[in-house]
């Protein structure tokens, strides 16, 4: 039986060492180039596939950052605490 992939195998190296901001950056420029349509279908077809992988990662990053989140509580008393976002 063939393994499954996960997202992050999925993830080239060079990609998942981006920074958020990095792979949004790269991202949107990808989605302006293939907008404008130049270069072959080959290029095309390959920017969208790096694409993919940018989009998956900057997801993996978002939803990492929200586990690690916390909401500030005010408690009995003024005492100030902090609980995990409700999702």
């Amino acid at each position: 039986m063939a393994k499954q992939k996960t997202a992050e195998t999925e993830i080239p190296e060079d990609i998942r060492a981006l920074s958020f901001e990095d792979a949004m950056t790269e991202l949107e420029d990808i989605v302006r180039g293939l907008e404008q349509g130049s270069g072959s279908l080959d290029q095309a077809i390959n920017a969208y596939s790096r694409g993919v992988a940018l989009k998956t990662h900057c997801e993996a990053k978002l939803k990492e950052a929200q586990l690690r989140v916390d909401k500030i509580v005010v408690g009995a008393g003024g005492n100030l605490s902090t609980e995990p976002v409700d999702q």
